[in-house]
């Protein structure tokens, strides 16, 4: 019998997914037509002998994740439950925290995710990994290449070739160690509890002799710091290498790029949630998610990499691309639309141009990954996707361009390069 863990965060986190998240948690929002966190969920109902799902996090339960963990039930016919912790206690304190919880019914294994990841969960394949290699240790971390430069941005992994076994885990390393990544999906057993206990006791033990005690919380644990380098030294570690798709969903450029990812992978996984051309209906061109509840004049042109949320207008001869449009959205005639998110409920006036810059990785290097570029940069705002909050009003024949519109405001001219607050 297995279980899953999703690491879900809280609202302190999510920082430079602002202001989008200011609406809905960030685990909820919408990528590829369907929340976040859902393709964590449909990728763990997949795999036999799951019996539970279990979401950790610190938002206080809320009227928008309650109704999402109900329907997500109905869909998956599969028990899954919000654990909500009483502070951030970081990666392995969460479970640690509700380890009786995740332990009950007596799993051999469980699952790890957090849910800031964008991937093809093989997590199938972790698994015969994992019963290939039973008894010798107790976790594997999904691993992916990355290059050289970008490789001290994440978890590195240094492995034997011939076992795939972790001889040496470093977190974001000052210089390059290797270029095997952590993809921040793991698969555990039981025994992680009591190395994570360890750590619990000797954190409690340091805590009572500071003179004054600190304002650390001795529950705040962190796999990849406090856990993964004694692991990997005590050879209890395996790295398995995905060759698939993975990216992290830390900022609103990379929902975009995240957005195509997954759209592409629907030809195989969900092909009846691509758009495709209907008699009468607009242009689609790549790949496209449309909800049923659109509304969308046939001379509008959208593709590639588009999704269209619920109840959404888009008017005669707009022109859609590369672009995250939220439900309740108002496209109005004419107006054009390029690697942007467009909030809940706004609207843009007639012949608008509302543009971003793609933050996509280099498309010339098959292991770049995705720059988490800095807000600013040389004293200017970093050229990125446009992104306007739920509720702001574009006028008529403006150009919007590297902008980030804060919620409810209405806008009266252009404007370029500025957080518009």
């Amino acid at each position: 019998m297995l279980k899953a863990v999703v690491l879900i965060g809280g609202p302190q986190k999510g920082t430079r997914f602002r202001p989008l998240s200011f609406e809905v948690p960030k685990p909820l929002f919408p990528v590829a037509g369907v929340p976040m966190v859902q393709h964590h969920i449909e990728a763990c109902a997949k795999v036999p002998d799951m019996k539970e799902i279990i979401l950790i996090g610190f938002y206080q339960p809320n009227e928008e994740l309650n109704r999402f963990l109900a329907s997500a039930q109905q869909e998956f016919k599969i028990s899954i439950r919000y654990l909500q912790e009483f502070a951030a206690l970081g990666t392995g304190g969460g479970i640690y925290h509700f380890r009786d919880q995740i332990l009950s019914g007596g799993p051999t294994a469980f699952f790890l995710m957090n849910a800031d990841v964008c991937s093809e969960f093989p997590l199938e394949d972790m698994l015969r990994f994992h019963r290939q290699r039973e008894g010798s240790h107790c976790g594997i971390i999904l691993g992916t290449t990355a290059n050289r430069k970008q490789s001290l941005n994440y978890g590195c992994i240094v492995e034997n070739q011939q076992t795939n076994e972790v001889l040496h885990f470093v977190e974001k390393p000052s210089t390059f160690v290797s270029d095997i990544i952590n993809c921040g999906i793991y698969l555990f057993t039981p025994e992680i509890f009591s190395h994570i206990g360890t750590v619990f006791q000797r954190n409690q033990e340091e805590r009572l002799q500071e003179d004054p005690p600190c304002g650390r919380l001795s529950e705040v644990i962190r796999l990849e710091q406090d856990i993964f380098t004694k692991l990997a030294a005590q050879k209890q570690l395996y790295v398995y290498k995905t060759q698939h798709f993975w990216s992290q969903i830390k900022s609103a450029g990379s929902a975009i790029y995240a957005s195509r990812l997954y759209l592409n992978r629907y030809h195989e996984s969900h092909p009846e949630r691509l758009a495709t051309k209907q008699e009468g209906g607009p242009k689609i061109i790549g790949d496209v998610f449309i909800h049923p509840t659109a509304n969308i004049e046939p001379t509008a042109v959208l593709g590639p990499n588009v999704s269209i949320g619920k109840g959404v207008t888009v008017g005669a001869g707009v022109r859609l691309r590369e672009s995250i449009v939220l439900h309740g959205a108002t496209l109005q005639d004419h107006c054009c639309v390029l690697n942007s998110i467009v909030g809940w409920d706004s609207s843009i006036g007639k012949w608008a141009r509302v543009e971003g810059t793609p933050s996509d990785p280099n498309p010339n290097d098959p292991y770049a990954k995705i720059d988490s570029e800095t807000l600013f940069r040389d004293g200017g705002l970093t050229p990125s996707i446009t992104i306007l909050g739920c509720n702001v009003n574009i006028p008529s024949e403006v150009i919007i361009r590297n902008a980030i519109v804060l919620p409810h405001k209405d806008l009266n001219r252009s404007f370029k390069n500025q957080i518009i607050l």
